[in-house]
C-alpha cells in the first residue's frame, strides 16, 4: 500500500515537473551536399561538429537542427531537395553545395522562401550579375570569386610566360562551354599576353559507363595539339584522378608538359594515396590559405580526424580537414550566432535572421568572416604548390594585390617561383607547346644563294660530308635563342629557292621557321608570321662618283658665300670713303670722285703712299686692317683644301634620270626587291639585272651594264663598307615599313625572321628574347664586327663639297670695324659742317658788306 502509494506522489511531481519546464527552441538548417564526394563527406562532419560545439557553448534554450539531402552531384536535384528542406522540413536556413544562380532560382520560387538564407559553399562558374545579389540578399556566397581563381591561374601562366593554354572542365550540368569559366579564364589570361588555344570538356563521371575509355579518347585530342600547358579549371577529384592516370600511361606526364590544377583538387591533395601522387609529379596548382597553427583549429583537426575515421574506416589514412571542411563549420556557426544576436531566447523571422547573417564579423576557421555584397568581405590568399615524390611542396603565395610572395605576410613581392619539379623530372621551364614530337628538331631554312653571305654563310665539307651556316643573322639567331627561357632544338636547313619560296615552304610545312636578311612583307603574311625586327630597313640607290671639273676655274669663288662677298665689298668701299673724307681736308690734291675712288682703292689693298695725316683716319683704318688679316688667312685655307682634297659628284642624280635615259639597274635576283622595281617605282623590266653576289656589282658598273644598283640599308653598309672608294647612295630612303609585330603596317622591316605556323607561340617569345638582345647593345656589336671585317682605309664614301664661309664667322670683327668706322664718319661730317658753315658766314658777310656799300653809293 505504502509502496503503491509512494509510486503515484513520483507519477504526480513527474507531471508536475515535466509542465514546468520550458520546451527547447528548435531551429531547422537543411544541408544539400554530394554524400559521395570527399568534399561532400567532410562538409556533413563539419557541420556535425559545429551544431556540437554550439550546443555545448549555447547559453539559452536554442537548439539547431540539421537536415541533409544528397545532391548527387546533379544540380536539377540539389535545387529539388533545397526546396523539399524548405516546404516539409521548415528550415529557416539552407547550407550547400547550391551554386549562386540557382540558389536564387530556389529563392524565388515564391513568398515562402524568399528571405529564407541560402549559403553557397560552391564557387559559381559564371559570376552573378550584381543585381541579381542586390536583388536577393538571402544568397550568400561562402566561397572564393571565380574571378580570383582565374587570376590566379593567370599568374602562374604568366610568370613562366606560356602564351598559349589548354582549359580542361568537367561537363556536368551546371557548367557547360558556354557558361562563361573559359570566357573569365581567357580574359585574365590576356593581361599577361596568354590566351586560352583549346578547351576541351569532359562529360560528368556518372554517365560515363566506360570512364577510362571515354578518358583516353579526350586525352589523344590533346596529343595531336601542339600546345602542352594544360588546366584543369574545374573538375571533380574522382575524375581527376582518373584524368592523371590515364595521361600517365599515354606518357603526358612527361617532359615538356604542365599541367595545372584548381582549387577544388588542389585542397584534396592531402587526401590521395601514393600511388595518386605517383602519376601527379611535377604537377603545379593553388589552394586557400588558412592558419593551421591557431589552437582552434588544432582542437578541430583532432576532433574532426576521429569523426571522420569512425564514419569512414576505409579512409582512415587520409582524414585531415580541407578548406571546405572549415567553410562548412564556419557557415553553421554564422547561423548560429545570427539566432543568438538580440533575441537568445525566442525565434526571430527570417528576415531578421539574415539581417543578422549579413551583419556577421567574426574570425572563423577558414578566415574572417563577414560579408559585402552578397559575398565574402575579404579576399583570399592562395597557396601555390608543386606535387613531388609522395606529397607537395609548398611554393609561395598569391593574392590579388601583391601578387606572389614568399611568406603569408607579404614584405616583397616575387618575379620568379622557387625551382619547381616538372614532369618528368624536367630542370628548365617547358616551353609550353611542342612540334608533336619533341625529340624531332624544328627545321629553320636559311637562305643558301643569298647575294650578301655576310648575313648567312652556307658552306660545305665535302671531306667531312658536312655543312656549316654562319654568318650575322645565324649569330642574332644563336643569340636571341640563348635568352629563350627553354631550350630549344633546332637545325639549319639550307634553302636554294628564292625567299619567297623558303617563307612558303613553313605554310606547307616543308620548313617551321626561317632565319637569314628576309623582309617583312605584307604578300608574305598568308604564309607565315613575323617576329620583332632588330634591324631597321628601306631601299637606296648607290651609284659610282666622278670628279667634278665643271666648277675648277672659278673654284675661289666657292670659298666665299656670294653674301660674304657682297659684304665685303661694300665695307671696302665704305671704309675707303670715310678715310677719303677725312684726309681731304689735309690733302688738297683729293679733289673730286675720281680721286676719291682711288685714295679708297690705295689704302685698302695698298696703304697710301703718303702716311695718314688724321688721327682719326689711323683709328678707322686699325681694326679694317685685323679684319682684312683674318679673312685672308680663312680665304687662304679654305681654297688651300678646295684645290688639295678630291672633289666628286654621283653619276646619276636621281631615279627620274634614270628613268628619262632608260638605264639599266642592278639587283639582287634573288629577293623582293625585283617586283618592287617593277611595281612601286616602274622601272621596265628589261632594264633590271638580276646580280647574284656582292662581288658581281662593282664589274657590271665597269662594263657599263648597269648605271644603278638598289640594296636594303643593311646591304648597302656591307656594300660601301667593302667597296669604300668610288661609290655613294644618292635620293631618298624608301621607308617601306616601321617596327612591326607581325602586323601588315610592317610591310618590309630587316629583321632576323623566325616565323613559324600562324598563332604560334614561339613568335612571342622569340620577340621578347630579340627585345632583349637588342637593349644588351649585342646586336650593335655584331653588325660593327661584321662591317670592321673590311680592309678597305679610304673614307670616300660619297661626295666631298667643302662649304663655302658665310658672314657669320667673322661678325664680330666686322661688327667693331663698322662701329669705329661710323663714328668716324660722324666726326667726319660734323667737322666738314663746321668748316662750311664758317665758309657760308664769310661769304654772307662779304655779300653783305658790298650790299651795304652798294647802297651808300647810291645815296
Amino acid at each position: 500500500m505504502c509502496g503503491d502509494l509512494c509510486l503515484l506522489l513520483l507519477l504526480l511531481l513527474m507531471v508536475v515537473g515535466s509542465k514546468g519546464k520550458a520546451k527547447d527552441i528548435e531551429w531547422h538548417i537543411g544541408g544539400v551536399i554530394d554524400y559521395s564526394s570527399r568534399v561532400g563527406k567532410e562538409q556533413m562532419i563539419a557541420m556535425e561538429m559545429a551544431v556540437q560545439d554550439f550546443h555545448r557553448s549555447a547559453c539559452c534554450k536554442q537548439q539547431l537542427v540539421l537536415h541533409f539531402k544528397d545532391s548527387r552531384r546533379n544540380l536539377a536535384r540539389a535545387t529539388s531537395v533545397a526546396l523539399e528542406l524548405m516546404h516539409k522540413k521548415q528550415v529557416q536556413a539552407t547550407i550547400g553545395t547550391l551554386p549562386v544562380a540557382e540558389a536564387a532560382l530556389v529563392s524565388t520560387i515564391n513568398e515562402n522562401t524568399n528571405n529564407i538564407p541560402i549559403i553557397s559553399l560552391t564557387s559559381p562558374g559564371i559570376l552573378p550579375p550584381q543585381q541579381m545579389l542586390q536583388q536577393l540578399p538571402s544568397i550568400l556566397q561562402m566561397s572564393n570569386d571565380i574571378t580570383l581563381h582565374t587570376q590566379c591561374i593567370a599568374a602562374i601562366v604568366g610568370i613562366f610566360k606560356w602564351r598559349k593554354v589548354t582549359a580542361i572542365y568537367e561537363n556536368n550540368n551546371d557548367f557547360s562551354a558556354d557558361s562563361g569559366l573559359v570566357t573569365l579564364l581567357s580574359d585574365s589570361l590576356r593581361v599577361v599576353n596568354s590566351e586560352v588555344k583549346h578547351h576541351l570538356a569532359f562529360p560528368p563521371l556518372t554517365s560515363l559507363s566506360k570512364p577510362e575509355v571515354a578518358i583516353e579518347e579526350k586525352l589523344k585530342k590533346l596529343m595531336s595539339k601542339s600546345n602542352r600547358v594544360l588546366v584543369l579549371l574545374q573538375c571533380s577529384l574522382e575524375l581527376a584522378i582518373l584524368i592523371f592516370d590515364k595521361a600517365k600511361q599515354m606518357g603526358m606526364m612527361e617532359k615538356g608538359y604542365v599541367w595545372i590544377v584548381s582549387e577544388e583538387i588542389a585542397s584534396l591533395l592531402h587526401s590521395l594515396d601514393s600511388s595518386v601522387f605517383d602519376n601527379m609529379q611535377g604537377v603545379l596548382g593553388f589552394r586557400t590559405n588558412f592558419i593551421q597553427s591557431s589552437k582552434s583549429f588544432r582542437h578541430f583537426k583532432t576532433k574532426f580526424r576521429k569523426m571522420y575515421q569512425l564514419k569512414y574506416p576505409e579512409e582512415e589514412e587520409y582524414s585531415n580537414p580541407s578548406i571546405f571542411a572549415l567553410r562548412a563549420y564556419d557557415a553553421v556557426w554564422t547561423i548560429a550566432q545570427a539566432i543568438e544576436k538580440k533575441s537568445p531566447q525566442a525565434k526571430i523571422p527570417s528576415a531578421k535572421l539574415l539581417e543578422n547573417i549579413l551583419s556577421s564579423n567574426f574570425e572563423g576557421l577558414s578566415g574572417k568572416i563577414g560579408f559585402k555584397n552578397g559575398k565574402l568581405a575579404e579576399n583570399s590568399t592562395f597557396q601555390i604548390i608543386n606535387v613531388v615524390g609522395t606529397s607537395y611542396k609548398e611554393m609561395a603565395y598569391w593574392s590579388p594585390l601583391f601578387g606572389f610572395c614568399e611568406t603569408i605576410i607579404c614584405n616583397k613581392s616575387v618575379t620568379e617561383l622557387s625551382p619547381v619539379y616538372w614532369p618528368g623530372g624536367l630542370r628548365k621551364v617547358p616551353k609550353g607547346w611542342s612540334t608533336i614530337n619533341e625529340e624531332q628538331p624544328l627545321k629553320i631554312g636559311v637562305p643558301a644563294n643569298g647575294a650578301f653571305n655576310q648575313f648567312v654563310r652556307v658552306s660545305y665539307d665535302l671531306r667531312r660530308n658536312e655543312t656549316y651556316v654562319s654568318g650575322f643573322s645565324v649569330k642574332v639567331f644563336e643569340a636571341v635563342v640563348n635568352r629563350l627561357p627553354y631550350h630549344l632544338p633546332y637545325v639549319l636547313v639550307p634553302f636554294n629557292g628564292s625567299y619567297d619560296e623558303m617563307v612558303e615552304q613553313i605554310f606547307y610545312k616543308g620548313l617551321d621557321a626561317a632565319v637569314g636578311d628576309i623582309e617583312i612583307m605584307a604578300d608574305r603574311y598568308q604564309y607565315a608570321e613575323f617576329s620583332q625586327p632588330h634591324v631597321e630597313s628601306g631601299l637606296v640607290m648607290i651609284v659610282p662618283v666622278k670628279p667634278d671639273k665643271s666648277k675648277e676655274t672659278w673654284l675661289f669663288m666657292k670659298t666665299f658665300t656670294t653674301k660674304m662677298w657682297l659684304l665685303m665689298v661694300g665695307m671696302h668701299l665704305f671704309i675707303g670713303f670715310v678715310i677719303w673724307l677725312i684726309e681731304r681736308e689735309n690733302n688738297p690734291d683729293l679733289k673730286g670722285f675720281g680721286s676719291m675712288l682711288w685714295f679708297s682703292i690705295t689704302v685698302i689693298f695698298f696703304v697710301h703712299r703718303e702716311p695718314l695725316r688724321d688721327n682719326l683716319s689711323r683709328l678707322v683704318l686699325a681694326p679694317w686692317l685685323f679684319v682684312i688679316l683674318i679673312v685672308t688667312a680663312s680665304f687662304t685655307a679654305s681654297l688651300t683644301s678646295m684645290l688639295t682634297v678630291s672633289r666628286l659628284q654621283p653619276s646619276i642624280q636621281d631615279i627620274e634620270t634614270l628613268q628619262r635615259t632608260n638605264a639599266a639597274v642592278g639587283c639582287n635576283g634573288n629577293s623582293f626587291i625585283v617586283r618592287y622595281l617593277k611595281n612601286v617605282l616602274n622601272f621596265k623590266p628589261g632594264n633590271i639585272k638580276r646580280i647574284k653576289s656582292i662581288n658581281d656589282y662593282p664589274m657590271a658598273f665597269e662594263r657599263g651594264d648597269i648605271s644603278a644598283a638598289f640594296f636594303v640599308v643593311p646591304h648597302a653598309k656591307v656594300f660601301l663598307a667593302k667597296f669604300c672608294k668610288g661609290y655613294t647612295t644618292v635620293g631618298q630612303t624608301f621607308k617601306l615599313g616601321g617596327f612591326g609585330f607581325v602586323s601588315l603596317d610592317s610591310l618590309m622591316d630587316f629583321w632576323f625572321h623566325l616565323g613559324v605556323s600562324k598563332g604560334s607561340p614561339l613568335l612571342f617569345d622569340i620577340s621578347e628574347a630579340i627585345l632583349k638582345v637588342t637593349e644588351s647593345g649585342e646586336i650593335n656589336q655584331l653588325e660593327e664586327d661584321m662591317l670592321s671585317s673590311f680592309k678597305c682605309t679610304s673614307s670616300l664614301t660619297g661626295i666631298i663639297d667643302s662649304p663655302s664661309l658665310g658672314p657669320r664667322p667673322f661678325s664680330g670683327m666686322l661688327f667693331v670695324s663698322g662701329g669705329v668706322s661710323g663714328l668716324a664718319f660722324f666726326v667726319a661730317i660734323m667737322r666738314l659742317a663746321e668748316r662750311e658753315l664758317q665758309i657760308v658766314n664769310w661769304l654772307l658777310n662779304i655779300l653783305i658788306s658790298r650790299r651795304v656799300k652798294r647802297l651808300l653809293n647810291s645815296v
